[in-house]
């Protein structure tokens, strides 16, 4: 497979004519227009830790991870499945043969974004996927990062992607430069021979870098995941916002583009459970904490932890590390 099938073949993938057109399709997926690696996503002072999902088909959803993604698989039983990278749970599915679907235009999971410890890790994964027929949704250049989109098989959200150094991006007042740009596929997949796969699996630093939500009000879930948990605001569009610890471009992604006025969930539809936020240095904790109680949020105490739920009954799981 040379270079120039590859690129037909992820367009083809990406149900595009062209790549403006998958550039577009990213551009929902992110917000459009303007809008490191994992030693620097996940060594701030929170970062995101694990995500749990809901789903039917339980069997076909972790080989799916397993295969698509390259997770390995921790543990399996006939009720769950637990998948990581180098040793880390990244990733919880658990199965609810008879749930509902959760609609697109109920507050819940957006995608979640799996973060390459390298460039070269996601070209090798964008000829795996080229080479397997993997269908894609879309794929971009961000400014501090790129970015290939798709959808497991019961419709969750996933975004793999790899930062640009942090030294290149773009700050102002707060704000951090990001944008949706395209993607250039022959630079990155020539970092890697596009005859053949060598993806053998994830890379072990692997993480999950950022968590992305649909939410039913933008200033509401911005005073929880904001004033409530203490990100920080990175960037703010019509629509959407983006947060993060330390400096990070974002750790959270919240839009209301489909579930705009959404109420609480289903806790018994298909979907994220729950995900986790990893808090390194006990006074940071123990402010969260506070600050939640007094938001008057959902609050639940747990082995590592505490679990708290947003407006529409999200849970975030707080553990310290």
């Amino acid at each position: 497979m040379n270079i120039d099938l590859t690129r037909r073949t992820l367009l083809h993938l990406a149900g595009a004519s062209s790549f403006a057109a998958a550039a577009a399709a990213a551009a929902h997926a992110e917000g459009g227009g303007n809008s490191g690696g994992p030693t620097f996503a996940n060594r701030t002072p929170m970062r995101v830790g694990t995500v749990t999902i809901r789903v039917r088909v339980l069997d076909t959803v972790a080989d799916f991870y397993r295969d698509v993604i390259g997770l390995a698989v921790m543990k399996r039983t006939a009720t769950s499945a637990t998948l990581g990278a180098g040793g880390v749970k990244l990733l919880v599915l658990e199965a609810h043969p008879s749930a509902a679907n959760e609609s697109r235009n109920a507050a819940g999971l957006y995608h979640t974004a799996f973060l390459m410890p390298a460039r070269k890790h996601l070209a090798r994964w964008l000829v795996h996927t080229a080479i397997n027929r993997v269908p894609l949704s879309g794929f971009a250049d961000h400014r501090v990062s790129e970015s290939v989109y798709l959808d497991d098989p019961e419709g969750n959200g996933i975004e793999v992607y790899a930062d640009r150094d942090p030294s290149l991006w773009q700050w102002s007042a707060g704000t951090v430069t990001m944008g949706t740009d395209q993607l250039d596929i022959d630079d990155l997949v020539s970092l890697t021979d596009t005859r053949v796969s060598d993806y053998a699996g994830a890379p072990e630093g692997l993480r999950i870098g950022h968590v992305h939500l649909r939410v039913g009000d933008l200033a509401r879930a911005e005073s929880f995941y904001g004033e409530a948990l203490g990100f920080d605001p990175t960037r703010r569009r019509s629509g959407a916002a983006f947060l993060s610890s330390g400096r990070y471009h974002h750790h959270l992604g919240l839009n209301v583009w489909q579930s705009a006025g959404a109420g609480r969930r289903d806790d018994a539809a298909t979907g994220l459970a729950r995900f986790s936020l990893e808090v390194d240095k006990p006074d940071l904790f123990a402010g969260v904490e506070e600050r939640l109680r007094k938001s008057g949020a959902e609050i639940a105490a747990q082995a590592d932890g505490i679990e708290a739920a947003d407006p529409w009954g999200t849970r975030v799981r707080l553990v310290r590390v």
